[in-house]
């Protein structure tokens, strides 16, 4: 077995944003990257097509009068469940026991529970029964969660860490257009798909979790509820780490208010022939431009050592697609708004990820602190449909929806420039 998928055990870390040269320094290969790539994109798949697809579909299909309603609700709860459950697998993960290994064992774990959550979720036929299901589904969503992100601060050095967020990152509009197209070619139902992609996560996470080795620690304290909790207040009150994580989660608020309810406006604003046609599309040209400007931006950044003036210059490009789409709403323009929003929202977050690794408070507790810092990833798209169901039932309907993409997107630029201790 190659070494190259033995965890390398990191020294201390320095102050945030020093961290070349404290973190670990050997190089990842070709492979190791694109197995990690591989089970990004299981994830990818597992997490966003229910979100852009399965989901409104099966909501749909129970009371199409109230789909927007519960859309949003099921949502709300399952933001709420990952919102307590990213911080708490975070932190169990860094003091995690086990001949499996730490980050393996939680991305394993973490897996096949949130294929269980897909498969439940597919048999469910009430409001309730999906808002239940999907809640439990996160919880497996948030445990490999905090492996995978905890695996690329523990075992990629500095400067691979522009070319690896790409291979993270890259594969997300992939993942999304994998499920919805085969969905769409073989007329799967929402129970199918939801089988579906639960089969491609397993497939997926298998050769990675197969190879790599990650041993277990020594050395963290046992788990208490008020040293959590401390432990949690001190990560927020490190000024980087919190404007970082502020930028994080407007730019995804961003995002997700501009995708979340996509299928419902080209059906019910935009009244194309076949929606779910139209939103493969979209979908596809938001994954080519996407992956087009990760693979460039990502190494770039490693290349010159900057992060915040690349994070900054991609968000705005999202910005911008919101904008375009508020002013003109129109299929055409959705298609290069998706465009846009695909290049600048990709190429934001292989970069992004990059930076926050490099304002870690503390390398003792790095999954810990990955956990709250994917809060601002995998809040928003639960927080996205209410505040767009807000939005859309009121006489104000889509074109403010996509302004407010715009002035929240340039907000968060805003905020990561805050972030002075990464070029």
């Amino acid at each position: 077995m190659s070494t190259e998928f033995h965890h390398l055990t990191p020294a201390p870390a320095g102050a945030a944003g020093a961290h070349t040269g404290h973190g670990p320094t050997e190089p990842v290969s070709r492979a190791w990257t694109a197995l990690f790539g591989l089970v990004w994109f299981g994830y990818w798949t597992a997490s966003l097509v229910p979100l852009q697809l399965l989901l409104p579909q099966q909501l749909e299909a129970i009371d199409p009068s109230a789909k927007v309603h519960d859309f949003a609700v099921v949502n709300a709860v399952s933001g709420l469940v990952a919102l307590l459950a990213l911080p708490l697998c975070g932190t169990l993960c860094d003091r995690s026991r086990s001949r499996f290994g730490r980050r393996r064992l939680w991305v394993t774990g973490g897996s096949l529970a949130l294929a269980v959550g897909l498969a439940v979720t597919a048999q469910q036929t009430t409001v309730a029964g999906v808002t239940a299901a999907w809640a439990a589904a996160m919880v497996g969503l948030s445990a490999v969660t905090a492996g995978l992100t905890a695996v690329m601060a523990d075992r990629v050095p500095v400067d691979q860490r522009g070319m690896v967020s790409s291979a993270i990152y890259g594969p997300q509009a992939l993942g999304v257009v994998a499920g919805i197209a085969l969905v769409s070619a073989f007329g799967l139902s929402p129970a199918g798909g939801y089988l579906v992609i639960a089969a491609m996560l397993v497939i997926c996470a298998v050769p990675f979790v197969a190879r790599y080795r990650d041993p277990a620690l020594s050395g963290q304290p046992p788990l208490r509820l008020r040293a959590l909790l401390a432990s949690l207040g001190n990560s927020l009150r490190n000024r980087e780490f919190a404007w970082a994580f502020g930028g994080r989660l407007l730019v995804n608020l961003a995002n997700s208010l501009g995708v979340c309810y996509t299928l419902y406006f080209l059906t019910d604003d935009l009244k194309v022939p076949d929606p779910a046609s139209s939103l493969l599309a979209c979908t596809a040209v938001y994954l080519v431009a996407g992956v087009l400007a990760t693979s460039v931006v990502g190494v770039l950044s490693d290349r010159l050592g900057r992060r915040r003036i690349f994070v900054a210059l991609t968000a705005l490009l999202q910005a911008v697609s919101g904008f375009l789409l508020a002013a003109f709403p129109n299929l055409t323009v959705t298609l290069v708004a998706s465009a846009i929003m695909g290049a600048g929202f990709g190429a934001y977050m292989s970069v992004d990820q990059a930076l926050i690794t490099q304002v870690l408070p503390d390398a003792e507790s790095r999954a810990q602190d990955l956990g709250i810092m994917n809060i601002g990833s995998v809040l928003p798209p639960a927080l996205a449909p209410l505040i767009a169901s807000l939005i859309i039932t009121s006489d104000r309907g889509y074109p403010v929806l996509f302004a407010l993409v715009g002035a929240t997107s340039a907000l968060g630029v805003l905020l990561v420039y805050r972030v002075r201790s990464v070029r």
